[in-house]
């Protein structure tokens, strides 16, 4: 399977594109607000997406994927992390890997272009599911953040 090849590859280096996409996150405008993340713990969550790329693609449920991105957006609001900067950095993510296959020059045959071809497929999925469900937390950390005080001053409006 072609696309299993092209994951692996994109898993064997993952210490490179996660130090590359850490640049990137830091030097686009798009997001600033990631800055405010501890440079380890962006490596960390970075480089353990890349390095286990064919397990999250693969065999992770959608719960998996639910779970663990829920989790992420609520860290990244209470981190005070915008919501925009956070979404464009999944989507940075994925521009990043994508551009890192092209680099490596695989557009050879009809075989390859289609193991391309499912391999963005999936990562689409991934991505688009983990960009919605880490809004998801996001926004519900912030509705928990802002409920109680909401309520205050609507007792306090009576």
């Amino acid at each position: 399977m072609i696309a299993l090849r092209l994951v692996r590859l994109i898993e064997n280096h993952s210490d490179e594109l996660a130090r590359e996409l850490i640049n990137r996150l830091h030097a686009s405008a798009r997001t600033t607000d990631m800055q405010k993340v501890p440079e380890g713990e962006l490596r960390g969550r970075i480089h353990e997406i890349l390095q286990h790329l064919s397990e999250w693609l693969l065999t992770k449920t959608a719960t998996d994927i639910e779970t663990r991105f829920r989790d992420l957006g609520a860290h990244r609001a209470a981190q005070g992390v915008s919501l925009t900067d956070f979404c464009w950095a999944i989507v940075l993510t994925k521009e990043h890997l994508w551009e890192f296959l092209q680099r490596q020059g695989f557009l050879r045959s009809t075989v390859e272009i289609y193991g391309e071809l499912e391999l963005l497929r999936l990562l689409d999925q991934f991505f688009d599911r983990a960009l919605c469900y880490a809004t998801q937390g996001y926004e519900q950390y912030t509705a928990w953040e802002t409920g109680p005080e909401v309520s205050r001053h609507s007792e306090l409006a009576h």
